[in-house]
């Protein structure tokens, strides 16, 4: 009965919770994920920019790509999974105030993370289909093989990246899509985990391993989808 009622009153939490969350998360139009993707790309607060930064990896690598692609994977699994620390230890109570940091923090991280990854497989950055192709692998292979087969998206990153021409027409629909996605997985799979617990440090640590797996999830894929090219 006890646990029957708890849940009932974690579903009820969620009904009222959910959507202030969905209302305060940051601008989810094409204009807040293509400016998470431009500062992961340039640079921001005491980041420097991917490129600069995965040139920089690669050196302390001697040269290995391979290797300095999972330092950055690494690397950036931290960031997550501290920012996911940081955002969650108030639990359900604060829920509504740090969920859009935690949605800007993880668009940041994994759109550099990814970028690091392309510019080290000798992508250009500033190629707009390359960008599409950043985003998006921050979908995750489960969402874009799903997106594939009922034709939302035409193909996964690789195909993206390397296409004849720039298709704007996707551009929307990309951004669209990544936002969704980062709504669902920060509001969506973090509420059901941590509403109805009386310990606030329990949302945090479990905030840590959801984005910080969610991010090691990203970043593999995008190592397994941005194939070599000539740099």
């Amino acid at each position: 009965m006890r646990t029957g009622l708890k849940r009932g009153l974690a579903v009820e939490a969620a009904r009222v919770v959910v959507p202030k969350l969905t209302e305060l998360a940051p601008g989810l139009t094409s204009s807040f994920v293509r400016e998470a993707l431009h500062r992961a790309i340039v640079g921001f607060g005491p980041l420097p920019p991917a490129a600069r930064a995965a040139e920089a990896q690669l050196r302390e690598q001697k040269g290995d790509v391979d290797r300095a692609i999972h330092e950055i994977i690494e690397n950036h699994v931290r960031y997550a999974g501290v920012g996911g620390l940081v955002t969650n230890l108030g639990g359900l109570v604060t829920a509504t105030l740090v969920a859009p940091a935690n949605i800007t923090e993880l668009a940041l991280v994994q759109c550099r993370m990814v970028a690091g990854i392309a510019h080290l497989r000798g992508y250009d950055l500033e190629d707009p289909r390359v960008r599409n192709a950043i985003l998006v692998s921050v979908l995750g292979e489960d969402a874009v093989r799903k997106m594939v087969k009922r034709m939302a998206l035409p193909a996964p990153p690789m195909a993206i990246a390397t296409a004849p021409t720039h298709d704007p027409a996707l551009d929307a629909t990309i951004t669209t899509a990544v936002a969704g996605d980062l709504v669902s997985r920060v509001i969506g799979k973090r509420l059901a985990t941590t509403v109805g617990k009386r310990v606030p440090v329990v949302g945090g640590l479990v905030g840590m391993g959801a984005d910080g797996y969610g991010t090691w999830k990203v970043g593999r894929y995008a190592d397994r989808e941005f194939l070599p090219r000539a740099r």
